[in-house]
């Protein structure tokens, strides 16, 4: 693929993600996505085989990236993984609740709304989360090799069900247009890490989305 193809099909892609994540998938059309990267209407399908199939790339390529974020944060140098995994979870909380849609989180946007519709995506989905719940584990097995976590399951489990109380924090705080939702979520978390040295977790102040 030349450098001039893979700008283009950059540039529809990141002109997307956007979009989608405000509007959803199946309210976006393609013409609205192309007219944001600038690109002819009739270049798409040079692209892309499908909307369907554009879909799946334009998950990849945003897990990719999350998970990108998310090594070099858990890699970052003197900090505990409890302060990490922590400084994740406040991360998350602000992706849903900034006023941009630029970073909003397309596996809470589109998870519900596509898994039904296109089974490419959901596959494209699963692929993500998995890849996301593994890093989770890892983080969180070095957090009790390093002594910041004191946790009774494990780690791969640990993870699979923080992961899951994040994404449905983040579909209740949508529905109750609050942060409480998120509030309770960091208190549970922090109960679930076993911080030694915490026995409640910080609560999130701000306004829900």
């Amino acid at each position: 693929m030349s450098r001039e193809t893979k700008s283009a099909r950059q540039t529809i892609l990141e002109s997307a993600q956007p979009i989608v994540g405000a509007k959803g998938f199946s309210a976006v059309g393609l013409n609205e996505i192309l007219q944001a990267a600038d690109v002819p209407k009739g270049s798409f399908y040079h692209y892309f085989n499908s909307k369907d199939a554009f879909g799946v790339v334009l998950l990849d390529t945003y897990f990719d990236n999350y998970l990108s974020g998310m090594e070099q944060l858990f890699n970052q140098p003197d900090l505990s993984q409890h302060a990490k995994l922590m400084r994740y979870w406040h991360r998350w909380i602000d992706n849903q609740t900034s006023c941009t849609d630029a970073g909003k989180c397309l596996a809470v946007k589109l998870g519900a709304e596509v898994s039904d519709l296109s089974e490419p995506m959901r596959l494209a989905l699963q692929r993500g989360t998995a890849r996301t719940i593994a890093l989770l584990a890892i983080a969180l097995q070095r957090g009790i090799e390093d002594g910041s976590l004191k946790v009774a399951q494990h780690p791969e489990s640990l993870a699979q069900r923080l992961y899951a109380l994040w994404l449905g924090t983040s579909v209740m705080s949508k529905i109750t247009r609050t942060c409480a939702p998120f509030d309770e979520a960091l208190w549970l978390t922090q109960h679930l890490l076993g911080s030694p040295g915490h026995t409640d977790a910080h609560t999130y102040r701000g306004t829900g989305k």
